[in-house]
Order: C-alpha cells, then structure tokens, then sequence
C-alpha cells in the first residue's frame, strides 16, 4: 500500500487547529476554569498530525499524559475535549476521564495514561492480545524523554522484541523534566544505543516536517508488519510557553522555566492569534510550515481557522 501525503493546505489547517485550539484552553485555564491538570503540547503538531494520518483502522494507539495534539487530532474538533476538560456531561468521556486518561475508542485512542511509563506495558499487553488475534494492526505508543527512565520502558521493549510484537514505541524528546532541563537533572540516555542492544531498528526524526514524518512513520509501520518486531522513533520537540523565575543576581530577568502542566502565562490569545507562531525558527512546526506553503497563504488559512475556533467555541 502507498502512502499518501496530506495536501498542505489539509496540514497547514489542521496544524493552525491544534495551536490555536490549545491556545484557546490556554485561556481557559488562566482564567482558573479547570479542575484538573491539563498538559498542553505546543510544539508536537508536526507529530500528532503525521501519527493521525498514518494510523490504519485497524491500528490502536495509546498516549501519555500530554495527549491533547493527539485527541484533538483524531477527534477533529476541540469542543467536546474542552467539554471534557470542564467536566461536563457533554464531554468526549462525559466527564469520567478529564484530561491525562482521555480516550476515544472510536477514533483508535484505546488507552492512556496518566502513570509515568505504564502506556509502555499496557501497549505491550495490546500487541500481544492483536497478535493472537492475528490481527492486520499496529500498535503506536506514545511517551516523553522522562519515561524512558522507568523500568517499565526497558522491560516493555524487551518484551517486545522477545514475542515478536507489532509497536511503534515513539518518545517526543523534548529536553524538560518537569521544570528541569534534562541535562541539569541526569546523564544522557543514549536510546539509539538501548534499541540497539535489543536488536530494535531506531530512527530519529527533527525539522518538524509533516511531510518527512508521515514518510517516514509511515515506512517505520510498514518495517514492522514485514518484520514482525518493534521499532522505536525519538522525536526531537520544543514544547513551546514559558514563564520566568524570581529575578536573582545569576538570573537578572528571571530564569527560563518550561512550564510542565497548567498554563503558560506567556501565551496570550490576542498576541499570537490568527497565526499562532510562538517562535519564528524551526523549533515551531508552523513556522516551518509557513515556509513551505507561503506567508500570504498562511495568514488566509490562520485567519479561517481563526473564524472557526470562535463559532465553535462561542
């Protein structure tokens, strides 16, 4: 089967619907309107929209806790995830799930989880259970830097390659812990160097091209149906917002902290609205975007997509 790219008028839209969607529950969320934490994932469109596109009916995929660019995604619309998020019966779980164990089994979103490093053993179970169905599917799971330091990962990976298991095991990289950068935290973990141990392929994906990501997932799903084993993708990602700490002598304008859940008071709705961009470099999938479809084309579909989100939000 031959893979076809997404048109990039269909990515540039749906790119500018998750930003400006997250955004928006970025408002949301500064006006003090959740209960429950909500990691927003500006930053990873590129990557939620290449996984959404490649994914076959008969593929599962479970999530992390920051699963919001994925749900939103596959569901297509932000209303009934905001719903969810405010814990209304009109909600995309009626209100069971909130946000870091959201689902949606009809749009191959089978699990989720709020546990560091669980959806790993949990994805383990599901491909074992599709290959005694002998199943066509794969099984795509997602995680962040931080959760290849549980046990669960390594066990799960060993696992994987041991039974032969259809996964895609795909962990967004970007550089935090918490408030903490990774390398003020721990000494590197060189995944490429894990997967090779176990004889598990490994392929490192940056630039934030949608294109180039579905390609490239999309050939990484086809090696592991003919193989039979897993695969594992690191994606390099900036997780985009920010707040500053107190100023101190080392730190004249406070020090840059990435915020790791809740909202970013640096992102403001009527600052970054219709476009979104937060970052004018290759860290920001729109801007990368920008430059592959034009900035007179860009600011027409923001400024549509811009239109939409308010009706539907109103």
């Amino acid at each position: 089967m031959k893979k076809e790219i997404s048109s990039d008028t269909k990515v540039a839209e749906l790119m500018l619907y998750l930003r400006l969607s997250q955004i928006f529950v970025n408002e949301e969320y500064k006006a003090g309107k959740f209960k429950i934490p909500v990691h927003l994932a500006m930053g990873h469109e590129a990557i939620a929209i290449a996984v959404s596109d490649v994914l076959a009916p008969e593929d599962k995929l479970v999530l992390s806790h920051r699963n919001i660019a994925y749900n939103v995604a596959r569901a297509g619309h932000i209303r009934p995830i905001l719903d969810e998020y405010l814990l209304k019966p009109t909600g995309l779980a009626k209100a069971k799930l909130g946000s870091m164990n959201l689902i949606n089994p009809e749009r191959n979103v089978i699990y989720t989880s709020s546990i560091l490093g669980n959806n790993f053993s949990v994805s383990s179970g599901i491909a074992m259970a599709e290959k005694v169905r002998v199943s066509a599917g794969v099984t795509f799971v997602l995680g962040g830097d931080g959760s290849i330091e549980e046990g669960s990962f390594y066990e799960s990976l060993t696992i994987m390659k041991t039974l032969g298991l259809r996964v895609v095991v795909i962990i967004e990289n970007n550089g935090w812990s918490l408030a903490t950068r990774i390398r003020e935290r721990r000494c590197p973990i060189d995944l490429e160097k894990f997967a090779s141990a176990l004889d598990i392929p490994y392929l490192l994906l940056s630039g934030n091209d949608v294109e180039v990501y579905e390609r490239k997932i999309f050939e990484a799903r086809e090696r592991v149906l003919k193989e039979n084993g897993p695969i594992c993708i690191e994606v390099s990602v900036e997780t985009l917002g920010d707040w500053r700490g107190p100023q101190t002598p080392e730190f004249p304008e406070g020090k840059y902290i990435n915020y790791h859940a809740g909202p970013s008071p640096s992102v403001d709705i009527f600052k970054h609205a219709p476009s979104g961009i937060l970052k004018e470099n290759a860290e920001d999938p729109l801007f990368v975007l920008q430059g592959k479809i034009g900035k007179e084309k860009f600011a027409e579909l923001a400024e549509k997509v811009f239109e939409k989100l308010k009706k539907e939000l109103a």
